[in-house]
């Protein structure tokens, strides 16, 4: 079971903008980040959630998509995600957050595959403009993004050659990204 919600769990960059997710699902997401752990269980993340059109259309312009895929400016109106949870770091807890945020972007987006969704956690964004489009006080630094939808493109995973870890997409939209093999990566 979590083999295949690992398997499913890609980085989705265009959605069905039209389908909606609620704020309960975006509650129910964080509490599973909520409760993974926390290095020093100081817990120092927040979490700032937008299902909100009008709030997404603050959020979109800051970030930036699929740095390998230089003619692509980012998913088009109407493939733009439906809602964000946007990681946060409470320096009036601890100025050091560890490796917190890969903890708790895994147990969110596994959490969102679970419920059919899927998403990209975006950390090339303007973090400054962003924080003060949405009037975040100073103690909550951005750490990153993650974009949420249900899926409009196809990801797939595949041996990697030639030692070229560069994602691409193909004639028919189709997302290729390359992986190392279990060999490769063992060290005995």
């Amino acid at each position: 079971m979590l083999k295949q919600l690992i398997e499913k769990n890609r980085s989705y960059r265009r959605f069905h903008q039209e389908k909606s997710i609620t704020e309960e699902t975006l509650s129910e997401l964080v509490n599973l980040a909520r409760l993974s752990p926390s290095a020093r269980n100081a817990q120092p993340l927040k979490y700032f959630i937008s299902t909100d059109e009008a709030k997404n259309e603050k959020i979109f312009p800051h970030l930036s998509w699929a740095g390998y895929l230089k003619e692509w400016n980012g998913p088009v109106k109407g493939e733009q995600p439906s809602a964000y949870i946007i990681l946060l770091n409470d320096t009036e807890i601890s100025s050091n957050y560890f490796c917190d945020d890969g903890i708790a972007s895994q147990s969110i987006l596994l959490g969102a595959v679970e419920k059919e969704l899927g998403g990209c956690i975006i950390g090339s964004l303007n973090r400054l403009q962003l924080q003060r489009e949405l009037e975040l006080p100073d103690h909550l630094k951005i750490v990153h993004v993650i974009a949420l939808g249900y899926p409009k493109e196809e990801v797939s995973v595949e041996e990697m050659k030639d030692n070229n870890h560069v994602y691409w997409r193909d004639v028919n939209e189709k997302h290729h990204v390359p992986k190392r093999s279990l060999e490769e990566i063992i060290i005995k």
